[in-house]
């Protein structure tokens, strides 16, 4: 083998690889396989492989028995979102990229009030994938469960914002990494230390994802773990609405926590009225511990097997809804994984599910889902101003 001159510095070299360090990178160490008779990697393979290699280090340090992790599986991806709202995706002058994905959105949204999360899933092997790990790594969020495909993109998603605030979607996915995710790649350890794991129905689209998506449940539920289920309905990523309906409630019966809205609600009951306890009623199976019902800026409403009630939420100017739902999981997952018993506490439940309320309410305050999370600090100084 022939070692031809570049910017890389050989530093070590074994049966069948060699160590470059590039100068513009000195504190990374990148392994390539050998070429024989070939260049050397260039400055922007380095590049790539330099953010793969500081995404995957670093974490939070090893995880605990005694953590009340909350592990988060699914999709992670950048909205573009627009700088100028009331626009159609044609007329919006400008996009802001903010990284996004329901599951990673719940994620950082518990690690940012103090809590102990992981997320689980697949990002393209691209500079937006290599970025939303370090997204994750920067937030102490653990990344460990992250994949890499080096045969498809990270997703992508244009959101509209409406007058009101509120979003229409724009994919891109064909396929997208995220659905590409098998079973063989998931952290089955990192499952099974969780106290809850967390996920949404996107990733029982297609497979290969929607066998590994119910390989990861299965191995969660056989230790105990508590299900989190945020059906997180996007019409225009499944064939039919049927196919969605089917989909989403492929899996209902085996979650111990579940949020909706008033719009899924419709949709899973087939236009029946979402305000109707008795139609709400009509989707609590035996097994379910806490049902949620969000309802924007009017708060929330809550059925467990011995009681049920609202919460009011919190009015704010909204400049982006998106995340809003996210950061109200994130508030009571946070506060459930530290204390269960609060599903059987009335009082106790109604008290953060006010606190899951003003996270949802200061995030629209914001552009983008994760830049947008608010900090436990933030929460409580914004009920602390409502109650005076």
């Amino acid at each position: 083998m022939s070692i031809i001159t570049c910017p890389f510095q050989f530093t070590s070299l074994s049966s069948n690889k060699i160590n470059y360090v590039h100068p513009r990178f000195p504190r990374s160490t990148v392994v390539f396989r050998r070429v024989l008779a070939g260049a050397p990697p260039s400055e922007h393979s380095f590049r790539r492989y330099s953010l793969k290699a500081r995404a995957q280090t670093g974490n939070n340090g090893p995880l605990e028995a005694r953590d009340p992790l909350v592990v988060c599986f699914g999709e992670m991806l950048i909205d573009f979102v627009p700088t100028t709202s009331g626009l159609s995706l044609a007329e919006a002058p400008a996009f802001k990229k903010a990284p996004g994905g329901a599951p990673a959105n719940v994620a950082v949204g518990i690690a940012r009030l103090g809590g102990t999360s992981a997320f689980i899933g697949k990002v393209g092997e691209d500079e937006f994938g290599y970025m939303l790990a370090d997204i994750l790594k920067e937030n102490n969020v653990n990344n460990e469960g992250m994949r890499f495909d080096p045969g498809a993109r990270t997703a992508l998603a244009f959101v509209t914002l409406r007058k009101d605030g509120e979003r229409e979607f724009m994919f891109y996915r064909n396929p997208s990494a995220d659905m590409l995710l098998e079973e063989s790649e998931l952290d089955f350890d990192l499952i099974t230390k969780a106290k809850i794991f967390h996920y949404g129905s996107i990733s029982l689209i297609t497979e290969p994802c929607k066998s590994a998506h119910v390989a990861a449940v299965k191995a969660a539920k056989n230790v105990g773990v508590l299900l989190s289920y945020d059906p997180n309905l996007r019409l225009p990523l499944w064939p039919t609405a049927e196919s969605a309906r089917e989909g989403i409630l492929s899996i209902w019966d085996t979650a111990d926590i579940i949020k909706i809205s008033e719009e899924e609600i419709s949709f899973l009951t087939q236009g029946e009225d979402p305000y109707d306890d008795n139609v709400v009623r009509k989707l609590f199976h035996p097994n379910l511990k806490l049902l949620l019902v969000t309802e924007g800026a009017e708060g929330c409403r809550y059925y467990t097997k011995d009681f049920n009630g609202r919460v009011g939420g919190m009015k704010v100017a909204a400049v982006d809804t998106t995340g809003a739902g996210d950061a109200f999981v994130a508030g009571i997952l946070y506060q459930l994984a530290t204390d269960i018993d609060l599903i059987q506490n009335e009082d106790g439940l109604r008290n953060a599910l006010e606190f899951a309320n003003t996270c949802g309410a200061l995030t629209v305050t914001e552009r983008g889902a994760i830049p947008a999370l608010p900090s436990k600090v933030a929460v409580r100084n914004a009920m602390l101003k409502t109650v005076a």
